[in-house]
């Protein structure tokens, strides 16, 4: 998936020299931005399924050229997932609920005066880490024993989507992989492991609306 992803993004990248109608040059424009998180935590070890949240913030779009455009983003998302596991000794579902302040650098192409792709990096610090567990054998409670310290603060990852320009308003789809570990590696009587031993992954359903 990662691959796919890095594929998809230099595609994306390739699109700056095909020539484009010749556009107006927009000056530097601030608005806010939100949407609906479909989030989901990648991991091999049990079945993850996806859960909804949200995210919004604000964002400063400044044109380079007049096909592209950078735009910083900042806002709080909501991500996660709920994890079923399943053992000899133990089965269960875990609902991960981890809230991040995350900070987008999206490169914006215009391909027509209405229709762009988006590519760019992502870094997001980790707010709050919440995890509700419920399963046959109450071996370790997750409520109690598991918070934002357990997590990495840090998160950093890949974005690539696409947008709708109407006026003032830009209308997107988004897929936001993360390359980093949610969970920390600790250490119990010599054997490593990590909870959740997985990474971010959101799509991202989003309204942008410039200010000015």
């Amino acid at each position: 998936m990662k691959n796919l992803v890095c594929i998809v993004a230099i595609s994306l990248c390739t699109l700056v020299f095909i020539p484009c109608k010749a556009q107006e040059m927009k000056p530097v424009q601030f608005g806010v931005i939100g949407g609906l998180n479909i989030s989901n935590l990648y991991t091999t070890d049990a079945i993850s399924n996806v859960i909804a949240g949200f995210n919004a913030g604000a964002f400063v779009r400044a044109s380079i050229t007049n096909t592209i455009a950078l735009e910083p983003e900042l806002y709080v998302s909501t991500k996660g997932a709920s994890i079923t596991y399943n053992s000899i000794i133990i089965n269960g579902t875990a609902n991960f609920n981890l809230t991040y302040l995350e900070m987008p650098l999206i490169c914006i192409i215009n391909i027509t005066r209405l229709v762009n792709v988006q590519v760019g990096p992502y870094v997001s610090y980790l707010l709050d880490g919440k995890v509700k567990n419920v399963a046959n054998i109450n071996l370790f409670n997750f409520e109690q024993n598991i918070n934002a310290n357990d997590y990495n603060r840090v998160d950093a990852g890949v974005v690539v989507g696409a947008g709708l320009d109407v006026g003032a308003v830009t209308m997107g789809l988004r897929y936001n992989l993360g390359l980093t570990k949610v969970g920390k590696t600790k250490s119990l009587f010599g054997t490593s492991y990590t909870i959740p031993d997985a990474s971010n992954a959101v799509l991202n359903f989003y309204v942008a609306v410039g200010l000015r």
